[in-house]
């Protein structure tokens, strides 16, 4: 009987564990490693939406889920005295809504999933170390590991983000695969107040300044800033001091808000930072190495698809790799993979014309066309019709493959 295969996973996130959960079913032996020292259970609201659910649901994972969701009530649009401009509400029938019926915080979720296979005996979970190199020798993929160790997979799979550094080591030919959307967003989070409701409150200051604020029913409020602008360029040299600074300098005259939000954001813990942008390759694999996720295919936060993309994504690789004898197949896994992929991410890439500069006017007359057109969708009744238009990638393919793992 031939061995069981060895699959090394880069990221211990979202794709990489749902990855790691379908192929354990086929009892192949995984390794997911994560830099951090510690499961990262910080971060912002996602949502889980149409076929991402599907996936939860098959994981068995629906209802601890639904029981950690941050029952956001839907999306309000405000002026700078806090008056509603347009509100919209969470539409559980069509799903098509700014907030999603599932809206989960992302460290929520990575802890559902992670009790979900972290007691698995094909699962072994490794902190704090990292790849620093690959060898593949067509046979195997040797990996060397920060800590120096070496070891050797079958294969090798990426699931480590928008940054990926499984990316960068083992597809050098495939230069900058980051495509800048104009937009930079800082997200962290502040203590909640009475006045933050059940709604995430979203606000537009000139000069392309929004503030998103998010309640997320665990006591707390998750806040935005998001800026149409080139001034963050090389935040990524920057220290946190620095970022805040330059984000107090940025919105300290943008009005609602914005001085509740910037004293919270000092003493947040959590604060990140990044450029809004893409990724987009013309392959996901290289020999036997092969990415996912956001890794592989991020569609940006503002097309609302991120997560839900990550975990089919991560469904169906593991699918065609069981499929294709366990991976020992491993190049007809991979195009199967691509070949049933390229679609979704199509879909969920594609986002609404002049996205994401429409929604964040740089001029106090495009805000008021901007709230104009908001106020009177949202009282109109057509607010459905409105979001399916804004949410053109959360338009459901209805060929979701099942796998007999």
């Amino acid at each position: 009987m031939d061995p069981k295969p060895q699959i090394l996973i880069n990221g211990a996130s979202i794709a990489g564990p749902v990855l790691a959960h379908f192929l354990s079913q086929s009892h192949i032996s995984i390794t997911i490693l994560e830099r951090s020292p510690n499961l990262r259970t910080t971060g912002q609201q996602v949502d889980i939406r149409g076929s991402g659910l599907t996936v939860i649901q098959r994981m068995g994972l629906e209802e601890a889920v639904r029981s950690r969701t941050t029952e956001e009530a839907g999306l309000q649009f405000v002026t700078g005295n806090g008056k509603p401009i347009a509100t919209f509400p969470v539409d559980k029938e069509t799903g098509m809504s700014f907030s999603s019926d599932i809206e989960i915080l992302r460290g929520e979720l990575a802890k559902v999933i992670y009790e979900k296979t972290v007691k698995s005996p094909d699962i072994e979970y490794i902190f704090g170390d990292y790849v620093t190199a690959f060898s593949d020798t067509g046979k195997k993929v040797t990996v060397t590991l920060a800590s120096g160790k070496e070891r050797e997979f079958d294969l090798v799979i990426g699931a480590d983000g928008m940054t990926s550094k499984t990316r960068r080591l083992a597809f050098p030919r495939i230069q900058d695969p980051l495509k800048p959307l104009g937009q930079y967003m800082a997200f962290f989070t502040i203590p909640y107040q009475a006045s933050d409701g059940t709604f995430a409150r979203w606000y537009n200051a000139p000069g392309g300044r929004t503030i998103l604020l998010r309640p997320d029913k665990a006591g707390c409020t998750r806040a935005y800033f998001a800026i149409m602008s080139s001034k963050p360029e090389g935040y990524e040299k920057m220290s946190e001091e620095e970022q805040k600074k330059m984000w107090r300098n940025l919105f300290q005259d943008a009005g609602w808000e914005a001085e509740r939000v910037l004293e919270g954001m000092e003493k947040s813990e959590d604060w990140y930072m990044q450029e809004i942008a893409q990724i987009k390759m013309p392959t996901w694999h290289e020999g036997r190495v092969g990415l996912v996720g956001d890794a592989a295919y991020c569609p940006s936060p503002i097309s609302g698809m991120g997560t839900s993309l990550a975990i089919v994504g991560a469904y169906v690789l593991a699918g065609e790799i069981v499929k294709n004898g366990n991976g020992r197949d491993f190049e007809k896994a991979f195009e199967g993979y691509e070949e049933r992929m390229r679609g979704y991410v199509d879909k969920a890439q594609k986002l609404p014309p002049g996205a994401p500069g429409f929604a964040n006017p740089q001029t106090r007359i495009g805000i008021s066309i901007l709230n104009g057109v908001l106020g009177f969708v949202s009282w109109s009744g057509l607010a459905t019709l409105f979001s399916k238009l804004s949410l053109g990638a959360t338009k459901e393919r209805d060929d979701l493959p099942e796998y007999a793992f």
